[in-house]
């Protein structure tokens, strides 16, 4: 046998390898292989230094072209500015032990896959893998662990499956295409000198490459395209892809001061022009029906990622039907559009990118776009990030990324094809790592050259990628000289009688909110029939047959099967009642949907909305099985994160304004890593898109003595925040009240939807004081203000009104000293916002003979509910009383660290709401009308 003549290629060097294993041990090889070696033995002399050279020559060639596939990204030439690649010494014939010689002499085959097939060596072949890995194009996923997915992608790069000529690109649509972000470009930035657009010079292959996406998405009948970016570009975007007129557009650079436009009543503000969102509704024939919107932004780079993907989870599932929702992943595609600086530099990325594979978050893959300037504002790569790439963060999340030189809108759109058919194909994410660069400052009003001279030199002197597109179809004999200059002309013609035909008044649109009828939320019945409820209980306690709950459970599912048989009996605890409210809205129609840290068990083991077989760990969700439930329900355990987790609820909640989305914190505290989310969305969405979320916070709340952490959910922060009816804030104390609360939230979602803050109890969960009557479920309602009901009998001794709100008013009518003080009402607040002005105007007018009235609060002076409320309630009293305020002294830490301190404290507090004469001897606030 002649080892060169039957076999090629690495596998002679592997025959030789396996006859030198049998020559020295045959038992070494398999039995097959040792049967064969004893009836033919190879010609080759193995022990020569010829042969064990060629050997390793086969080995390098397999090895450069491994390397190739695997680093060749480092090699590409990405940068339109002409910088080098950083390479890699694996990439070098010489690190392998080989010269270009040694390729040409030895065959194509040896470099295995489709760049060999019409090779006529090594070299040929080694060259043809330099061309797809080590051009425009760098394919950077060698840190894929699915060897599928590594195959699928290495074979879709050297067939050339979505270039031409397997894939043929309209080269004229192209150029136009070009030709109308660069034309919209220039005539804005010679129109509004100084105005700042962000624009997208530069990076203006990132349109077309959209157009790529969303096309193909079309095609592959996805029914939502949700697309979040931060300002960079926006204008672009908003104007070629989702179709938003020049004329809205050039009204809005115009801003004109509309009659009418500022709107008081509703907290209307508007916001700039490139944070807008806006939607396109796709048709074409009957085939196509697919929206596209793109999500309002703040200034606040990567804020609006998880809110994009919370927007595509909901779009696309059905949750018209009992039990769990159904999420269908081929229906609704994200598209990110990132900036290099912000990919890796914003920890809210990394969180966003954590919930791509988590059952309750998962999208079925995101299509990430970085649109890379090579500059974050006046900060260098270097000083910016700690690796080679701007979206190396992926790696870790094993998501592939193609890098793509933006001067090559063949590669480019390459790229964008690529994208689509691995997510249609395996259901994840995928980078885009768009390199090109940033044609102006930060805004067009900076200057660049004062921090990167060099680079602006260069870029001064650099053709755009329309003129470089332009010169390619010229050379290829496409167009005819003059044609492209005709595009410019044409183009700017059309937009220049939009700008002269422009009417700015009448062409600003603006998203003005309708306001809610008048009383809609006082309006809202919350009261469920007592034989539904009992129907309904006892649906909830039901478990499949032989399922095996944990034996602690079962005491409490004990007393829920009596909780409703006494119907004046306070036998309703918090979780009760929580459950039961959700069980009434599923079966009025309307979906839940329940995410948090331990949002399951919840966080004092006080839910359960989950159970767990004791022997199998099969898990059922009781809400789940309601039998008159006409709506899903779903309850997740979120990662430990708030920023993004907050933010994809408040994308949910946005797209599915019609389902009831509630976030819980695990303590109340927590809310304060996803501020950005509050402030920049949750209550300002309205004022400044108007938008009208309805997303509902349940934040743990309360001082007990465990120290500062996890002592306040900051109700200053909010009230703060608080205007124009923007959110409902609420501190409610019974179980009634939170049933009465989540119910009238659902049933608000479509005639006055807000965003409601609940502050939730802790160690008040189980205690008797929040237990409630069925009958307060049956025929209660939510009560802003709740009256004493002790001293109602006797309302002309009250001497004094006290006047509180959350776990201190369980602190003060537990006490000893209310006995002791007839004279004195202790009330509480139960909703923060919207101020209750008529309740308390008339809880103030039932006591005729009142003489003084306090705020009692445990948290610190400069925190909790006072700040806000002194003016609401000096403005009330008239200077007809004192005001006085008690509770600690102003702090700059929430709570105590030491539950001694704390506990002593506390008493001091609830001594000097019973003692106001010790008040007026220290500190008394006396708020009169100037």
């Amino acid at each position: 046998m002649d080892i060169t003549r039957d076999f090629s290629g690495i596998n002679a060097g592997y025959v030789a390898e396996l006859f030198e294993r049998y020559h020295l041990d045959p038992n070494s090889v398999d039995p097959a292989t040792r049967a064969y070696f004893d009836r033919q033995r190879p010609s080759l002399d193995l022990e020569s230094a010829e042969t064990k050279l060629e050997i390793r020559k086969i080995v390098g060639v397999a090895n450069l072209a491994e390397s190739i596939r695997k680093f060749g990204h480092l090699d590409a030439q990405l940068d339109p500015l002409g910088s080098p690649p950083p390479g890699d010494p694996s990439l070098r014939p010489e690190f392998h032990d080989i010269t270009d010689d040694d390729l040409r002499r030895l065959p194509a085959n040896l470099v295995v896959g489709l760049c060999s097939d019409c090779s006529g060596n090594a070299l040929e072949a080694i060259e043809a893998l330099r061309r797809v890995y080590s051009s425009a194009t760098g394919h950077d996923y060698a840190h894929l662990r699915d060897p599928e997915e590594r195959e699928w992608l290495r074979n879709a790069a050297e067939s050339g499956l979505f270039r031409p000529p397997a894939d043929p690109i309209d080269e004229i649509a192209l150029l136009e295409r070009l030709t109308q972000e660069g034309v919209f470009e220039n005539f804005l930035h010679r129109t509004f000198p100084g105005k700042t657009r962000f624009s997208i010079e530069g990076l203006g292959i990132l349109i077309p490459v959209l157009d790529e996406v969303i096309g193909r998405a079309a095609e592959d009948e996805f029914r939502n395209v949700l697309v979040g970016m931060a300002h960079r570009a926006q204008l672009n975007v908003l104007t070629h892809v989702l179709k938003k007129p020049y004329a809205e557009i050039l009204a809005e650079f115009k801003d004109p001061l509309k009659h009418g436009r500022f709107r008081g009543d509703v907290g209307w503000t508007g916001d700039v022009k490139y944070h807008a969102g806006a939607r396109r509704a796709v048709k074409e024939g009957e085939t196509v029906n697919m929206v596209v919107p793109i999500a309002p932004n703040p200034s606040h780079l990567e804020a609006v990622s998880p809110v994009v993907e919370g927007m595509a989870r909901a779009a696309g599932s059905r949750v018209d039907h009992p039990g769990a929702p159904d999420f269908d992943s081929t229906k609704t595609l994200p598209i990110l559009i990132h900036g290099d600086a912000s990919f890796p530099g914003q920890g809210v990325v990394a969180e966003t990118l954590n919930l791509y594979l988590l059952p309750g978050y998962r999208t079925g893959g995101t299509v990430h776009i970085i649109a890379n300037n090579q500059l974050g504002f006046t900060t260098s790569p270097e000083d910016g990030r700690s690796t080679i790439y701007a979206s190396d963060l992926a790696r870790g999340f094993r998501i592939p990324i193609v890098h793509v030189n933006a001067d090559h809108p063949e590669a480019c759109i390459e790229a964008a094809r690529l994208s689509l058919a691995y997510r249609v194909r395996f259901q994840k994410d995928f980078v885009i790592d768009l390199v090109g660069y940033r044609r102006y400052g930060h805004n067009e009003g900076d200057e660049p050259s004062f921090t990167q001279p060099a680079m602006y030199r260069k870029i001064a002197s650099h053709p755009t990628v329309r003129q470089l597109w332009a010169k390619t179809l010229r050379d290829r004999g496409t167009i005819q000289d003059g044609y492209a200059e005709e595009l410019v002309r044409s183009y700017s013609e059309s937009i220049q009688q939009v700008m002269s035909s422009l009417e700015p008044e009448r062409s600003l649109v603006e998203p003005l909110p309708a306001p809610a009828p008048a009383g809609a939320a006082r309006q809202a019945k919350t009261a469920v029939p007592m034989e539904r409820l009992r129907d309904l209980n006892q649906a909830l306690l039901q478990l499949p047959q032989g399922f095996a709950i944990n034996r602690k459970l079962e005491r409490a599912r004990d007393r829920r099967r009596k909780a409703l048989d006494q119907i004046d009996e306070k036998t309703i605890d918090w979780a009760a009642a929580e459950e039961l409210a959700f069980g009434t809205i599923l079966e009025d129609g309307i979906a839940v949907r329940l995410t948090g840290q331990d949002a399951e068990r919840g966080t004092f083991s006080q839910r359960h909305a989950v159970f767990h077989d004791y022997n199998t760990e099969q898990s059922i969700a009781p809400l789940q099985r309601v039998p008159h439930a006409m709506a899903s329900f779903e309850v997740h355990n979120s990662p430990l994160s708030e920023n993004a987790c907050l933010a994809f609820e408040y994308g949910y909640n946005v797209q599915a304004p019609d389902r009831l989305v509630i976030w819980e914190a695990q303590y109340g505290d927590f809310v304060n890593g996803a501020q950005t989310v509050v402030d920049e969305f949750i209550v300002s969405a309205r004022a400044k898109w108007g938008l009208t979320p309805s997303l509902v916070l349940l934040l743990p709340h309360g001082l007990e003595g465990q120290g500062p952490d996890h002592a306040t959910a900051r109700p200053e922060r909010f009230l703060q925040l608080a205007a124009a009816v923007n959110l409902r804030i609420a501190n409610c104390t019974t179980a009634a009240q939170y049933f009465h609360l989540l119910r009238r939230q659902a049933m608000l979602l479509k005639t006055d939807p807000l965003p409601l803050v609940i502050f939730t109890p802790k160690s008040l969960l189980r205690h008797p004081s929040v237990f409630s009557a069925p009958r307060e479920l049956s025929e209660g309602a939510w009560r802003s203000v709740i009256d004493d009901d002790e001293v109602r009998r006797h309302p002309l001794e009250v001497r004094r009104l006290i006047l509180s709100s959350g776990k201190i008013y369980v602190d003060l009518v537990t006490s000893p000293l209310r006995a002791q003080n007839a004279g004195v009402a202790v009330c509480r607040l139960e909703q923060l916002y919207p101020f209750p002005e008529d309740d308390v105007k008339f809880l103030m007018k039932s006591y005729p003979n009142l003489e003084e009235v306090a705020w009692v609060q445990e948290e610190p002076r400069n925190m909790g509910a006072w700040e806000f409320l002194r003016l609401q309630l000096a403005r009330l009293i008239d200077g007809r009383w004192p005001l006085h305020y008690i509770g600690r002294p102003r702090s700059s830490s929430p709570a105590e660290g030491s539950s001694a301190w704390h506990a002593l404290n506390q008493e001091l507090v609830v001594k000097q709401a019973y003692d106001l004469a010790q008040v007026r001897s220290e500190e008394s606030v006396l708020l009169r009308k100037a």
